[in-house]
């Protein structure tokens, strides 16, 4: 196979201009052009006023590869094609009784136990929330009619938190081995829309990944793997530094020597009770800030000129960031074009937003988060939960903001700069439902965070003209844009630093921050507890003991 890099082609090309300019940049006939994939397609917006092209990353196979790239040898963007196939590291012999378990079936914890259940392990996953679907209900119900389910909502159930919300599959983690794409092909293979395997910033949305992940979990139950929702573990089975099982509410136990934590960043009662048991942890920077909403026009005329509206562009997004005179970085987060904000909280008496988006981002608005990043040192000292502590103390004084009844305090951005109350709404309607209580935003965040925002918004407005128009919206709070906590790991076996055979995985315990790197982390960790569990067995006489 032989890989092209950086071949550009106008934005409206015909499908044929691709094969052509394939054969043109080798040198080949076409009858020598035996076939080929798009690895990834970008597009260049740099000339948005003038022209904006699309640029390919093409895999192929052609006849007579080898005089092809010796001929080529001296072009830095043709180069033999890396081999992006995986291969599993192990399988699970027949007569192998004891069974892995997983606690969390979001991105992290559905694709360690996929793997797991390919490899043949049979994993016992355990999710403390409902099915997706359930779930889908139980989130509405929160939104429509101000009701909360604690244990099924946007951070709890099948899916974890990122099915609500954008469902975005692009991340900055280095992959040599290319998990990343693994991850890619499954979600296809269970229905995901095939574009995801080559745009450049692929999404799938809410909608379709609710039919996604339930094919998912279906897949790993008839691979021999069980998926038990409404299953809360309420404590760990843990003695002289090895973990034994787990208990669960009802008071279930259920034995284990391997055990994945894939929590994801809510799990605060869990970190509790892990902390409780002396499981290694600590502190980490996370970031706290705002929702903004404008017209998803605006951001598509700033990002795109004259080809704003293009249908095969689609919705614009954008990326910023700003270090304020207080030493803060101010950067947007999880921009979501053509979405909404949610409510995202999974605790009485707090408010939490989030971003979403479906697959078509066809809605009114473009969000994003604007925040602030801090750090354990500077801002909340005290042990690992504090980070925990600090969020839990602003997400309950925005609930009294708000109105104490989900609703979210919410503030205009021209109003916000000059230090202002809202009172009355422009032309941008918040999405967030159950709805905004428009007021001041100052005591939402400490200072240095609302000094750090005030500042940056004005610059950029100069970056995306109209960002600091005076309607736009603030919705207050985002504060779990990561976990405030990891639990630590060693590199070479991925266990817990002090309690074997724990592995703590994705997002909650800081190992991940979106859906592809925690999918990717899943398959890692299942990767090493393979690795272990086969190795214990040989250094084991016989078989080990049954562990249903």
């Amino acid at each position: 196979m032989i890989r092209i890099t950086e071949l550009a082609l106008p934005l409206d090309h015909p499908p044929e201009a691709l094969r052509q300019a394939i054969t043109r940049r080798l040198g080949i006939a076409d009858h020598d052009l035996i076939a080929f994939t798009v690895f990834k397609r970008s597009y260049d917006a740099r000339k948005k006023n003038t022209e904006i092209t699309f640029v390919y990353i093409v895999d192929l196979s052609a006849n007579n590869e080898p005089a092809i790239l010796a001929r080529l040898a001296g072009d830095a963007h043709i180069r033999p094609a890396p081999d992006t196939a995986y291969y599993p590291v192990a399988s699970a012999p027949e007569d192998l009784t004891e069974r892995p378990v997983i606690i969390g079936v979001g991105p992290c914890g559905l694709f360690a136990a996929l793997t797991l259940a390919q490899m043949g392990f049979k994993p016992i996953v355990l999710e403390r929330g409902r099915e997706v679907r359930q779930r889908t209900k139980d989130t509405w119900a929160l939104w429509r009619k101000h009701v909360l389910t604690p244990e099924s909502n946007v951070q709890f159930g099948e899916g974890g938190a990122g099915l609500f919300s954008d469902g975005k599959l692009y991340s900055q983690i280095k992959d040599p081995k290319f998990y990343g794409r693994k991850v890619m092909q499954e979600f296809v293979r269970a229905g995901a829309p095939d574009e995801i395997l080559y745009v450049s910033k692929p999404h799938i949305g809410t909608f379709r990944l609710t039919g996604v992940v339930s094919a998912m979990r279906e897949e790993i139950r008839a691979l021999g793997g069980e998926v038990r929702f409404e299953s809360k573990v309420s404590d760990f089975m843990i003695r002289d530094g090895r973990i034994e099982g787990v208990t669960l509410a009802d008071g279930t136990q259920l034995q284990s020597r391997y055990v994945v934590l894939a929590l994801g960043h809510s799990a605060r009662d869990t970190f509790r009770q892990l902390h409780s048991h002396g499981v290694f942890m600590e502190a980490k920077p996370f970031a706290l800030g705002f929702r903004i909403e404008h017209p998803q026009s605006l951001i598509d005329k700033a990002r795109l000129g004259k080809y704003a509206g293009h249908p095969a562009l689609g919705a614009a997004d954008y990326k910023l960031v700003h270090h304020a005179k207080n030493g803060r970085a101010v950067y947007s987060f999880c921009m979501c074009p053509g979405g909404t904000v949610v409510a995202a909280t999974s605790e009485t008496g707090r408010v939490v937003t989030n971003g979403m988006s479906q697959f078509s981002r066809n809605e009114r608005n473009a969000n994003a988060g604007i925040v602030v990043g801090i750090s354990p040192e500077q801002d909340f000292p005290g042990g690992p939960l504090a980070g925990l502590a600090l969020q839990e103390a602003l997400e309950s004084h925005a609930y009294v903001l708000g109105g104490s009844d989900y609703c979210a305090p919410g503030q205009l951005v021209g109003d916000f700069i000059r230090a202002q109350p809202s009172s009355t709404w422009g032309e941008v309607e918040p999405s967030y439902k159950p709805g905004v209580h428009l007021g001041d935003l100052a005591t939402a965040l400490p200072t240095y965070a609302i000094d750090a925002i005030r500042e940056a918004l004005p610059v950029f407005g100069r970056q995306i003209r109209g960002f600091d128009r005076d309607d736009a919206v603030l919705t207050g709070i985002e504060t779990r844009t990561s976990s405030p906590l990891r639990i630590t790991r060693d590199h070479q076996h991925l266990q817990s630093l002090n309690t074997r055979g724990l592995y703590p995985a994705g997002e909650g315990a800081g190992y991940a921050g979106g859906i592809l790197s925690a999918g990717v982390d899943g398959i890692k960790v299942a990767e090493a507890l393979a690795t272990a569990m086969l190795a214990d067995r040989a250094e084991t006489p016989g078989k080990l003991r049954d562990q249903h």
